[in-house]
């Protein structure tokens, strides 16, 4: 099948590559020269494991290409997928002046039937507001389709090629038996294909975001309780994991969730609710929590050193939102940062992939460490705000020479308390008693 996808970022190119990868012809297209001639030289805009092989393969093979020029691109498609994004406006909705932008250039340029396909995560009814820009500019058949993606950053190949189940809303039978043909090679193992109505599909987007955003504030809060009670959050978490009904799945107290998805698209739930007059006070609930969820570690932080904190150096291990991923839109490191800085604590920190973009907003602010123990050379103590899958097994005893105070915060409960407790440190995590060693 001959697809187009407009927007090479994190979802587009994501997709593109998987519908390259299964045998059809792609065409990416994006209006950022300097990224689309990255693309060509089989460099990546973003990071996520694995993406780079594909890209360069299905370049290499010629069922992939990057181009600028939308018309030549989206001309011979048969399915032409809209992957651009929709920021946080200032008022906390979606910005859908992209979305908005691409619809008018497609009723400018399509000259024959064409399925276009929403990808992007939109608020309920933009599907029906881009048919009607359409239509009202192009006499040509086109059906708009509703395609919102799941995918998470660190896995979105494996989330790409083996989903939960696809959802599509559409408002004919026979755009979905289209949809169908193209998503069977992801769908082998009898994973469902889901046929809704336009608004469900947008609807399906932002409710599945909300609830595993509601998830985590939930453990979060659980997670504050426990600290001054004397219980112990993961114990609690294993309690109630084990109940099907539950599930331990974004069940894990940390510093609080970030990304480009759950904090926008919860707020974005909001004022959907505003402008209906509709109060979700749950949604509210859930975003206020995490925003504070942010501040746990600065709060420890503050309370440990006291007014010594502006003459203390500290290591952080972690800034991007997640592992595996380069992305820190709304990460709870830089929380951390601002708020340190602001205390006149100096930072060394380390990321395997994001301190370019850290870099890019602190610049000479921060120190730049390469290796993790790195970090910890000359500082007063360690805070762990990304869960990367290489601190999980520190040489404390290395750990305890390089800092000049045996200290730790962990924003992610990597440890189990005793064994920093063993070799000297003071250990501090979330929703569970500080423990300190001897």
């Amino acid at each position: 099948m001959k697809i187009a996808v407009i927007g090479t970022g994190y979802v587009g190119l994501v997709t593109g590559t998987c519908f390259a990868e299964c045998g059809n012809e792609v065409t990416c297209i994006d209006k950022d020269a300097r990224k689309i001639e990255m693309l060509k030289e089989g460099q990546l805009p973003i990071y996520e494991p694995g993406l780079l092989e594909l890209v360069q393969r299905n370049c290499r093979e010629g069922r992939l290409l990057f181009t600028t020029d939308m018309p030549a691109g989206v001309e011979p498609a048969q399915v032409v997928f809209i992957a651009v994004g929709t920021p946080q406006s200032a008022d906390g909705s979606a910005d859908l002046s992209t979305v908005w932008a691409v619809a008018d250039a497609l009723a400018a340029t399509v000259k024959g039937p064409k399925i276009v396909v929403v990808k992007s995560t939109v608020p309920v009814g933009t599907n029906r507001g881009v048919l009607e820009r359409i239509a009202a500019r192009n006499q040509h058949p086109i059906d708009v389709a509703s395609n919102p993606e799941f995918l998470k950053e660190g896995a979105a190949i494996e989330d790409c090629m083996k989903p939960d189940r696809v959802v599509v809303g559409v408002r004919r039978p026979e755009v979905a038996e289209v949809l169908r043909e193209l998503y069977a090679p992801f769908l082998r193992t009898e994973r469902p294909f889901l046929v809704m109505s336009p608004e469900s599909a947008e609807m399906t987007k932002y409710v599945a975001n909300a609830m595993l955003a509601t998830k985590i504030s939930f453990i979060n809060e659980m997670a504050n309780l426990c600290e001054p009670l004397g219980a112990d959050i993961n114990d609690v978490r294993r309690g109630i994991g084990h109940d099907g009904r539950i599930g331990f799945q974004f069940l894990f107290p940390g510093a609080g969730y970030g990304g480009s998805c759950f904090p926008k698209d919860i707020r974005a739930l909001l004022c959907m609710s505003k402008a209906l007059s509709t109060p979700s006070h749950l949604m509210d609930a859930v975003d206020r929590v995490n925003e504070a969820q942010k501040q746990v570690l600065v709060r420890k932080v503050r309370e440990h050193y006291g007014d010594a904190l502006k003459n203390k150096t500290l290591a952080v291990w972690g800034l991007a939102f997640k592992p595996r991923t380069d992305d820190i839109r709304e990460a709870p490191a830089l929380v951390f940062i601002d708020a340190m800085l602001e205390s006149g604590a100096k930072l060394r920190v380390h990321d395997p992939e994001a301190m370019p973009n850290v870099k890019a907003i602190y610049g000479d602010k921060l120190v730049y460490c390469d290796r993790p123990y790195g970090a910890l050379e000359g500082a007063h103590g360690l805070v762990i705000v990304t869960e990367w899958q290489e601190f999980r097994n520190p040489d404390f005893e290395v750990m305890r020479r390089l800092l000049h105070e045996s200290v730790i915060f962990d924003g992610r409960n990597l440890y189990d308390p005793k064994t920093p407790a063993s070799f000297g440190f003071i250990y501090h995590s979330i929703g569970r008693k500080a423990a300190m060693g001897e």
